[in-house]
């Protein structure tokens, strides 16, 4: 379940895309919530979908329920590093590097 990054992020990181993780702040950019930004509550991963906090729904008994929303029409705005996140941008950032000097061998 990964989102795509912010500009910002895409060039700091080398790396257009992240599986997403409770904690990362994120922007919605599809949908009926378009421009509403949180912080990620929950990974439903059983149902793909995401939930972010104040982007809830009223239930008809007055009961407000977290709404769920796809990962790939969110922005990742801001990454909660650890030392296994950063271990994934260094594998991808590596693999980047290795297929672009295969491309120069070639040329």
């Amino acid at each position: 379940m990964s989102a795509p990054l912010n500009k910002e992020l895409r060039e700091r990181h080398n790396v257009r895309s992240i599986p997403i993780r409770k904690d990362d702040e994120v922007t919605i950019i599809r949908g009926s919530n378009k421009g509403r930004e949180g912080k990620v509550t929950s990974v439903y991963r059983l149902k793909y979908v995401i939930h972010v906090e104040r982007v809830t729904r009223e239930k008809s008994n007055g009961q407000s329920v977290p709404l769920g929303i796809a990962p790939s029409k969110v922005m990742v705005t801001k990454l909660k590093l650890d030392k296994d996140r950063e271990k994934i941008l260094e594998r991808i950032k590596q693999g980047k590097e290795a297929t672009k000097k295969r491309r120069e061998e070639k040329a």
